[in-house]
């Protein structure tokens, strides 16, 4: 819970800077356009011997609102896939999972130029797992499976921080971006009186993007 608020905090404070200083920019123009990339994925945890990234995407929209000739708001909406290849080891049962999921992301970010064409950007993301699928093979066979998830057996909501740099060539921009989880993807459970947490992980994400404005 105190994660959340920290990152609401924040959100909060981002939203009301651009606000404060929105009348005074109204004759600056707002860029507005579609943005995608691919997603190297990962999942990290203190539980899992060794993980593997899931190469992914995103696609959906972006707006950029001009606050000074240094700094932005950038608010963006967009689908994205995330996951990774844990191999774990508890004192239940080890194996090996594949996880693959779909969110609906809204990154919330500060864009600072440090140049007319380069700059920086980070701020808080939220997400809303939509889907996915996960294929288990273990040393116990009763826990082998491939199926879609369903999406009561983990946390639908992922927060974390982004940060990351763009190249901008007028409407066209590129760069990469990092996007650490801090909300564990998996919900307590049990199992012959033994609770575990399963996965007992959080999402993390690297990300190279290419974005078009449309005006």
């Amino acid at each position: 819970m105190k994660t959340y608020l920290k990152i609401i905090g924040a959100s909060l404070i981002i939203i009301c800077l651009s606000q404060t200083v929105g009348k005074a920019q109204e004759t600056k123009q707002a860029r507005i356009g579609i943005k995608g990339g691919v997603n190297f994925s990962n999942l990290y945890t203190n539980d899992a011997d060794h993980n593997k990234m899931r190469i992914g995407f995103n696609l959906g929209l972006f707006a950029k609102l001009r606050i000074s000739d240094v700094i932005a708001f950038q608010p963006e909406l967009y689908y994205t896939a995330k996951g990774a290849q844990m191999n774990y080891n508890n004192a239940l049962v080890n194996g090996t999972a594949k996880f693959h999921f779909n969110y609906l992301e809204l990154p919330l970010l500060a864009v600072i130029n440090v140049t007319p064409y380069f700059n920086v950007h980070t701020g808080p993301y939220f997400s809303y797992l939509i889907n996915g699928r996960v294929l288990n093979q273990s040393s116990i066979n009763t826990f082998d499976f491939e199926k879609n998830i369903n999406t009561d057996d983990y946390n639908k909501l992922d927060a974390g921080l982004a940060v990351g740099a763009g190249v901008d060539f007028k409407a066209v921009s590129i760069g990469a971006r990092y996007y650490h989880g801090l909300t564990t993807i998996g919900k307590a459970k049990d199992f012959s009186g033994t609770s575990y947490t399963f996965p007992d992980a959080k999402n993390g994400v690297i990300n190279l993007y290419l974005s078009v404005s449309l005006n």
